[in-house]
């Protein structure tokens, strides 16, 4: 249903037997040689994915990063849908956990694909690569947490702030990065925030979660720096920004590990 699962089947061996994919502009964020393999799975829709090109490559089996690859977006097969076509579903688990402050949903996804397909070893070695990249990555012991605001656009006059609450996955990417979510306290994955909330939290640096606005990185970038509603925050103050694509930020990924190593640098003011 989303590049993100096709790159998890791809790292576990199992490019040949995707029939194809959703959401292509999940690749993106990968380089090299696994770009080239990912760029070679047949697209069967550039969006999330519509009820009749996913029926109509006649899977066995449908794999998606979110639920709301299921039903949840607008023409999306439900899970009963591909039942009824006579596909199973496999999707990432939902922590109702909150704050979620690591990414074992990422680790028991991966676990959870490669025992469907009988490549437990490849499973492993994949977990293990992203847990040391997300171990190299980690803020010396005793770092005081610095506090972030994450933006997917730039603030509106007169609006409250759209930010990532406590309950998504980008939560637990910022935290392992040695960040501090502002709005983790508000349950549920998006969270939304008054200017004079975000005046008085004043976060240290501020996360641009990049996929969403038709703005290019560097112009929604701009934009949020420009922001007059941010403009006395330490973050802007101090020119910390980092940009991270909201594909690898707010899902299982492959590269959740490269997510938390961008950010720590970012953040830490390192970058």
């Amino acid at each position: 249903m989303d590049g993100g699962a096709a790159a998890i089947l791809n790292e576990l061996g199992q490019r040949e037997r995707i029939v194809g994919t959703a959401a292509p502009d999940f690749f993106a964020t990968f380089t090299g040689a696994e770009r080239t393999e990912l760029d070679s799975i047949p697209v069967l829709d550039p969006g999330h994915g519509t009820t009749e090109s996913v029926v109509a490559a006649k899977p066995d089996l449908v794999v998606g990063i979110s639920s709301y690859s299921f039903g949840g977006f607008d023409g999306t097969p439900s899970v009963e849908r591909l039942r009824q076509a006579g596909a199973a579903s496999l999707v990432a688990c939902e922590d109702a956990r909150s704050p979620v402050q690591d990414i074992d949903e990422t680790y028991a996804f991966i676990r959870k694909v490669a025992t469907v397909f009988g490549a437990q070893e490849r499973g492993t070695q994949l977990v293990d690569r992203i847990r040391a990249q997300v171990a190299a990555a980690a803020p010396a012991p005793g770092a005081a947490p610095v506090r972030v605001l994450a933006l997917s656009s730039a603030p509106q006059t007169a609006q409250p702030l759209m930010t990532q609450g406590g309950s998504g996955l980008a939560n637990a990417i910022i935290t392992l990065a040695g960040g501090q979510n502002i709005a983790a306290d508000q349950d549920g994955d998006f969270a939304s925030l008054s200017a004079e909330q975000v005046a008085a939290l004043d976060p240290q640096a501020i996360v641009v979660i990049t996929g969403f606005s038709p703005q290019s990185d560097a112009e929604l970038t701009a934009a949020i720096r420009s922001s007059p509603v941010l403009a006395s925050t330490t973050a802007v103050r101090e020119n910390r920004l980092v940009t991270v694509p909201q594909s690898i930020t707010l899902s299982p990924s492959v590269l959740n590990g490269q997510a938390v190593a961008t950010i720590a640098k970012g953040i830490h003011g390192t970058g």
